[in-house]
């Protein structure tokens, strides 16, 4: 089954009228973000060498990643999507990963090149879901939950004071969430591209185009 649809309607897409503004899933995102400054003043304590904070910070996140896995999915199989969800949750999920990546790279932890990749990547994809709203939805990739699982795992394991060989093994959890991040992004551009061009809203516009005929710009004089 393609992941490209624009025939049945996603409940994110097109939220229940009667679903209330206060509710379990807007809580959760609410917290999450408002969890966040909290999440750096941790991380940042100290210049990133006090190991309590740093411990601290990575349980913060842990449970406001948990916070991102099921709010959406609570409000979608409880009926209670809303405009505000809709809104709020990329921006709590954006809000907590960029934190986290600006600040580990802030303390040279993390490369800056790492953050920078990562934040354009879903900078843009975010953009392109904009784009292609009046086309349809479309649905997660298993690439990209697999690049959401893999990154914060990764991201946890940067904010933890790891030593060793846990230190070494950390960057190549991140190399692999890098490569996953840039590889769902293009992935999202592709079925981005195509749901433009093969939407009913797209194929209704270019029927409506043929119909049309072809174009009267030019003009040709038959007087003498």
């Amino acid at each position: 089954m393609s992941a490209v649809t624009d025939v049945a309607p996603d409940p994110a897409a097109t939220p229940p009228q009667s679903a209330k503004l206060v509710n379990l899933p807007n809580a959760l995102t609410v917290l999450r973000l408002a969890v966040v400054p909290v999440f750096a003043v941790l991380l940042l304590k100290d210049d990133g060498l006090d190991d309590a904070g740093r411990y601290w910070a990575t349980l913060v996140f842990g449970l406001a990643i948990i916070t991102d896995r099921y709010d959406g999915q609570i409000a979608r199989r409880t009926g209670q999507v809303t405009e505000f969800g809709k809104l709020a949750d990329p921006i709590a999920d954006k809000a907590l990963t960029g934190t986290a990546l600006i600040g580990l790279s802030v303390l040279a932890f993390l490369p800056w090149w790492v953050t920078a990749v990562i934040l354009v990547r879903e900078v843009g994809v975010t953009l392109l879901r904009f784009w292609v709203i009046r086309h349809g939805v479309i649905a997660a990739s298993r690439g990209g939950k697999a690049k959401t699982v893999v990154q914060a795992l990764a991201i946890a394991l940067y904010i933890l004071p790891l030593s060793g060989l846990m230190a070494s093994a950390r960057w190549w959890v991140m190399a692999v969430a890098v490569v996953l991040t840039v590889l769902s992004g293009l992935d999202y551009v592709y079925r981005a591209v195509t749901l433009r061009q093969t939407s009913a809203r797209a194929m209704r516009a270019a029927t409506a185009r043929r119909a049309a005929g072809p174009s009267t710009g030019t003009r040709t004089d038959t007087a003498a």
